[in-house]
């Protein structure tokens, strides 16, 4: 159960108004930011649980906005499949409340995150090799989404090495994300990881989230989503090493 103190409820709510600017100017990162925010805050089981609801409606939002939902859900559906196996296995690592071990994970998948964002050049997968990758790449990011709440790696790498036109991309992200969050919450919720006020304060949480995403949407035309993006990157890794060295402080 989290304290939710009018100091704690203001942060809360600045970090998903802020974490829903990244996404309304870049197409994703409000779960990667909420977590990486709030992780620093709270441990990152509570940081989970007020994640779930944001999280869930932003990316439901981003995945009906594409047409190719059909197609892109027949051809991902393995990957789908082991995300939801892999973060039922992690789940119980994040649920267990050790936040030494959790703290430096979280740390750690959000500096790879950045990193391999800000450094590695543009990847391209064969399609002949798509069938066993996508499940393999899909339980990875299972494992991690389990274990640290953030839904990105490998997946979104993955996910941009396949070539697809860029409203299959943020479609398929969006479906990606979504299935991370329901598989977390059904995770999460099997090991009693979280109460009611959790889900009612997570719920709360989408109108700043919300509000976020229309102002970034707005910010997009008035500033260059690149420089933007390379930015917050920086500060995803700044923030990533502190969080993974923490607990050895």
């Amino acid at each position: 159960m989290i304290d939710l103190s009018p100091t704690l409820i203001a942060a809360i709510a600045a970090t998903f108004f802020a974490a829903g600017v990244v996404k309304g100017v870049t197409g994703m990162g409000l779960p990667t930011v909420a977590m990486g925010v709030l992780g620093a805050l709270l441990s990152p089981l509570a940081a989970a649980g007020l994640l779930l609801v944001p999280s869930f409606v932003t990316n439901v939002w981003q995945l009906l906005a594409g047409p190719g939902f059909g197609p892109l859900a027949r051809r991902l559906w393995p990957m789908m499949a082991a995300i939801v196996a892999g973060t039922a296995l992690g789940a119980a690592w994040l649920a267990s409340g050790d936040t030494g071990p959790t703290t430096t994970a979280l740390g750690c998948a959000l500096v790879a995150y950045a990193a391999f964002t800000l450094l590695a050049r543009q990847l391209a997968v064969p399609p002949r090799i798509e069938p066993w990758l996508s499940p393999l790449i899909g339980g990875a990011t299972g494992l991690v989404t389990g274990g640290t709440g953030v839904f990105v790696i490998p997946a979104v790498p993955y996910l941009q090495a396949l070539g697809l036109a860029k409203d299959d991309l943020i479609q398929v992200l969006g479906l990606s994300f979504t299935v991370s969050t329901l598989a977390l919450a059904a995770g999460l919720g099997a090991r009693g990881a979280f109460s009611p006020e959790t889900l009612g304060a997570s719920a709360a949480a989408v109108v700043p989230a919300l509000a976020g995403m229309w102002a970034g949407q707005k910010m997009r035309a008035l500033i260059s989503p690149q420089a933007f993006r390379r930015w917050f990157l920086v500060g995803l890794l700044l923030l990533g090493l502190e969080m993974a060295i923490r607990p050895l402080l």
